[in-house]
């Protein structure tokens, strides 16, 4: 721990950061792509996709002690901008209520990937 920053989930040796990090009452989500609660990759359409993200976002999210709702903030990257709609629409299912500021840029990932996301999570600390 560094000062008020705080580690949050568990970090691939392989990497140089963190799933999270919580900074006084901010939670910063590293960037996630389609992966299940044991690490594998998850192929498929760019719903599925997005679907595997946003759930990958919510452990995060979850080991801080927060949720879904908790997101003030969400960076999207997509390979093809034209999957735009399609991710939308699944996005649209988790963020129903609109509460949420959202960038959604076209860029490749570094990995095999049609969709990457970080977020920025609103978390009082508690005391």
């Amino acid at each position: 721990m560094h000062g008020k920053i705080t580690p949050v989930g568990k970090k691939n040796p392989n990497l140089p950061f963190h799933p999270g990090v919580r900074a006084g009452d901010f939670l910063f989500v590293s960037g996630q792509v389609a992966k299940d609660a044991e690490g594998n990759m998850c192929d498929g359409p760019i719903e599925e996709q997005t679907r595997w993200t946003i759930e990958a976002i919510r452990r995060v999210l979850q080991a801080a002690g927060g949720d879904l709702s908790d997101v003030c903030k969400v960076t999207v990257f997509l390979d093809d901008v034209r999957n735009f709609g399609r991710y939308n629409k699944v996005f649209a299912e988790f963020f129903s209520d609109g509460n949420v500021s959202r960038t959604t840029v076209e860029a490749r990932a570094v990995i095999d990937t049609k969709i990457e996301m970080d977020a920025v999570a609103y978390l009082p600390v508690k005391g």
